[in-house]
């Protein structure tokens, strides 16, 4: 009965993806190595018994990065471009907005200026702001560009997507830069006229999500899930190459335990996340929600030991990842609030019970994510290991057919979303799906 655990914990099947994974190179929505990424991970469900191992295009909008600059006085300044950040330069008067809150914005006049906000918020603010929620703040302020400074040191800048989904490409140039770059021209240059320039190639693209299955042909299905895409400039190992090594690690296993399961699972591994949950999306729409039982989805996992479920709510869904954590005494964080900036939330926000599964490391906000930092030797095969026994027992349990979580009213997800102080941010970005 327990023989799959040993197996798991010196298994090889996952980290040799992740390892694939990395070796390919640029990972960007859109790109030949997405897509290359894509077919290495349906091979690789494919190996570990995983069946009907196969990929699904849609249309996406292609962006592709180009040079970048910040001209300030005689100096010109490092950056990286933020995903679909428009193609275009743009001049005006530097003005440095901190954190960037809500209350920031509300206070300063940024019309025709280049706003610059750091990429955390402040350890008494009571949630955390999206990048987008950032930058459409100052798009509806009439900003001419937007900054973005990186809040870990190291002469890192941090990437990350703009726009929405009505309107792909973002309306003003957006970079980012280093925290030490930020530092120098809001010390050199606040108050003074600066010049954002972006070069990017806008074209039309498409990506693929990869589907695989296990388990009974039942009318429900448990989703087991990632993003396969990355951002370019770094190898994608913990965001979110770990997490697609995942899956494959707990495909490897649950076929081992095939005969256990009473619902169907569903192997999901995403395109096009980075660039706004487009593969997700698109799933979603496509999708009967009554079908599906429950989504665990891989994001931000082998980061840290501890494990971290974001549950949504969803109190069966909470108790059960902490019965499975008591029974391997590994530690896990389960946090009850709304976490709509994953692969999860296309399904959850409609009331679909759902997971969203990342780790803990110790420092605010992504750490090395988001930046060329994003590398494997920042990982451990140890935590692979023990989180995919973890998560495979989990699926198990969760596919049981005794096991019971209701799905919600769509009213009550956006009641938590109001409560929790999140539908403002959602709705300025363009993510708020509700019209009651």
């Amino acid at each position: 009965m327990t023989q799959w655990i040993g197996q798991t914990f010196t298994s090889d099947a996952g980290w040799n993806h992740l390892i694939d994974l990395v070796n390919v190179g640029n990972r960007m929505a859109g790109s030949e190595g997405e897509r290359a990424s894509a077919e290495l991970t349906r091979d690789a469900l494919e190996a570990v018994g995983a069946r009907n191992a196969r990929l699904e295009e849609f249309d996406i909008q292609g962006w592709a990065r180009g040079s970048s600059e910040i001209r300030a006085g005689d100096t010109t300044q490092d950056c990286i471009a933020l995903p679909r950040s428009p193609d275009e330069d743009a001049t005006g008067e530097l003005v440095d907005l901190g954190y960037g809150l809500p209350e920031d914005f509300e206070e300063a006049d940024v019309e025709g200026k280049v706003v610059m906000v750091a990429t955390n918020v402040p350890s008494h603010y009571d949630r955390f702001i999206h990048r987008r929620e950032k930058y459409y703040y100052a798009v509806e302020g009439g900003a001419a560009a937007f900054v973005f400074k990186n809040h870990v040191e190291g002469c890192l800048p941090p990437t990350g997507s703009v726009g929405t989904a009505g309107a792909p490409i973002g309306d003003v140039p957006a970079v980012g830069v280093s925290k030490e770059v930020g530092a120098r021209i809001a010390r050199r240059f606040d108050g003074e006229e600066v010049e954002v320039a972006v070069e990017a190639d806008v074209h039309d693209a498409t990506s693929q999500n990869v589907h695989a299955e296990l388990g009974p042909d039942t009318d429900e299905a448990v989703l087991v899930t990632s993003h396969v895409d990355a951002h370019d400039i770094a190898e994608g190992a913990m965001d979110n190459g770990a997490g697609t090594a995942m899956v494959v690690e707990m495909a490897r296993a649950l076929a081992e335990r095939e005969d256990e399961l009473d619902t169907q699972v569903h192997f999901i591994c995403y395109g096009a996340e980075e660039v706004g949950l487009v593969g997700s999306e698109y799933d979603a729409e496509n999708a009967e929600f009554d079908g599906i039982k429950a989504i665990v989805n891989n994001d931000g996992v082998v980061r840290g030991r501890t494990l971290t479920f974001f549950t949504h709510g969803f109190d069966a869904l909470k108790q059960a990842a902490r019965d499975v954590a008591d029974d391997f005494e590994h530690p896990v964080k389960t946090i009850p609030e709304q976490g709509p900036h994953s692969d999860h939330w296309p399904y959850v926000q409609w009331g679909v019970p759902g997971y969203h599964v990342m780790s803990e490391t110790g420092d605010e906000g992504r750490g090395w994510g988001h930046t060329y930092a994003d590398t494997l030797d920042k990982l451990e095969v140890r935590d692979l290991r023990e989180q995919a026994i973890l998560l495979t027992e989990l699926t198990v349990q969760v596919a049981d057919e005794e096991f019971e979580v209701a799905h919600k009213d769509p009213e009550e997800i956006a009641e938590a979303l109001e409560d929790e102080d999140q539908a403002k941010g959602m709705k300025i970005t363009g993510d708020w799906p509700y019209d009651f």
